[in-house]
């Protein structure tokens, strides 16, 4: 499956992993990367429990096997 995200509404966005490793369950967008032409480039995501910060293509959060949409 597939979800369906808008880049405008990434920033901030609540993300849970359906395999969570190291005590993260939980992250959030937490800085957005555009180009010149306003596409995304990638994503910063903070795991809210450790703060560890890694970049992602946005286009991975689309992937339900990995990412669940929201803090479940």
């Amino acid at each position: 499956m597939v979800h369906s995200i808008s880049p405008k509404k990434l920033l901030n966005s609540k993300w849970t992993a359906v395999d969570p490793a190291r005590k993260e369950k939980h992250f959030l967008v937490s800085e957005v990367e555009f180009d010149e032409n306003g596409a995304v480039i990638h994503c910063l995501m903070e795991a809210v429990m450790t703060r560890r910060c890694f970049t992602i293509s946005w286009r991975e959060l689309r992937n339900s096997s990995v990412w669940i949409s929201g803090w479940q």
